[in-house]
């Protein structure tokens, strides 16, 4: 499943709809774009028709900014949706495995039908709720960890608990990043982000302009602010959503916490 950005009324033509027992997927396209939804009103993926692979919601490319500071040779995807964070991971990840775990099987069907999601022995979909296989994912197996989990009207609430972040971080390489997108910005002196600092000695965070914010835990503490521009200027040559422009956007959170 993919986030949710609210629109009035989604305008366009409905070109396929499917159902199950989570309920209606929808897919409307505009002149320019191509739209999933679950019930007409919240877009969850959104690409442009023209290039499928560049992806349109703010929130979505600042989720792929840790690969402006480090080339993981597994990533993880937790909620598909339309497939824009693992098209763009595969996009940018030529040697690279991408897992997802998405818990709709007609949402995957509809990703690669309808949203080009790439066919490739690097890219495995894996039909599961996420919640629970991050549990199951083995001990510092993958490099990064992408989370995006919404259903038709609200995030899931395992993205707001400490388990849940300990699963991520014990999956993560001694480098890995973690990177969630939330509705809305945690409590700063809650639990979940006293867990992200017990978890991450580098946490950023990037609030996009439908205020979604996308919280970043790096492994490793280092500056995040000598950016190699070389190294953008090449992101930007394989995926043009505006590199710089979304690195100027992140904030550091507070020093990690020693509080139990």
């Amino acid at each position: 499943m993919g986030t949710i950005i609210k629109r009035p009324e989604i305008k366009g033509d409905i070109v396929h709809v499917a159902n199950d027992r989570y309920g209606n997927i929808l897919v409307i396209d505009d002149r320019k774009h191509r739209i999933l939804s679950f019930d007409s009103v919240f877009e969850q993926s959104k690409i442009l028709r023209s290039a499928p692979r560049v992806p349109v919601h703010e929130y979505n490319r600042a989720m792929l900014l840790p690969l402006a500071f480090s080339t993981p040779a597994r990533a993880t995807v937790l909620g598909l949706g339309g497939g824009a964070l693992a098209s763009g991971l595969f996009t940018l990840l030529p040697d690279s495995r991408i897992d997802v775990y998405e818990l709709r099987q007609k949402v995957a069907d509809i990703a690669r039908d309808w949203f080009s999601l790439p066919e490739s022995d690097r890219l495995t979909v894996t039909i599961a709720d996420a919640r629970l296989a991050v549990d199951e994912l083995p001990e510092a197996s993958t490099d990064m960890i992408l989370t995006d989990l919404y259903s038709a009207d609200r995030m899931s609430p395992a993205q707001s608990q400490r388990q849940f972040i300990k699963a991520c971080s014990r999956a993560l390489t001694a480098t890995g990043w973690l990177a969630l997108n939330y509705h809305r910005m945690p409590e700063p002196e809650g639990n979940l982000i006293r867990e992200l600092k017990r978890q991450f000695p580098l946490l950023l965070y990037f609030k996009s302009r439908t205020n979604n914010w996308v919280i970043y835990g790096s492994k490793r503490d280092f500056d995040p602010w000598n950016l190699d521009t070389a190294h953008l200027k090449n992101l930007e040559a394989r995926l043009p959503i505006g590199w710089r422009k979304l690195a100027s956007k992140l904030s550091r959170l507070s020093p990690a916490t020693t509080t139990p």
